[in-house]
């Protein structure tokens, strides 16, 4: 994607950390993003209202949108059931991807982007493939609807990123999310 003037795009957030160099990009390569937290995998509610804070405080250090969904861990558990002993990058991990995209998809078509992606591919205990995998199945599922993809851990983004947790002051948790990544 080339941008010649400011484009709208809805990146969907998982954490104020992961955010932080990608948006920064973003904005420096002539794209706006709208904030997008939906995060039903975040266990506890707790944590998960902390990582929604530190998002929202981001955003609006930039004066960005910033779209809060509903936190629904019961349906995310459902979504995810039988697959609760996988171990990280393995199949509850696509389907969580799956899900988080879809619902990214779906509120981008409603409201009139025609681009969105997402900051989960900036970290390095996530597995690449699966995002992508998620996310272009997320996008076609309304028509005319792209998923943006790149790598976010290369150019010197996983260097800024530490440094704008430091910048910031952000809130930088040490599991992915969900009860079952608490394991290890």
């Amino acid at each position: 994607m080339t941008a010649t003037t400011t484009q709208r795009i809805l990146l969907h957030c998982c954490c104020a950390p992961c955010s932080g160099a990608v948006v920064e990009w973003m904005m420096a390569n002539g794209l706006k993003p709208t904030l997008f937290y939906f995060n039903p995998n975040i266990y506890p509610s707790s944590e998960y209202e902390r990582r929604k804070a530190e998002s929202k405080r981001y955003a609006e250090a930039l004066d960005l949108d910033f779209v809060d969904c509903d936190y629904d861990h019961d349906s995310w558990l459902e979504q995810v059931k039988g697959f609760e002993n996988e171990p990280e990058r393995g199949r509850r991990c696509s389907l969580c991807f799956r899900m988080r995209l879809a619902e990214a998809a779906r509120y981008a078509h409603a409201n009139g982007f025609d681009v969105f992606a997402t900051t989960l591919a900036s970290s390095r205990w996530k597995d690449l493939l699966q995002i992508d995998a998620a996310g272009y199945h997320a996008a076609s599922l309304h028509p005319g609807m792209r998923f943006y993809t790149r790598n976010w851990r290369r150019g010197g983004l996983t260097q800024r990123r530490n440094e704008l947790i430091r910048q910031y002051d952000f809130y930088n948790q040490t599991y992915c999310g969900c009860e079952f990544s608490m394991r290890k």
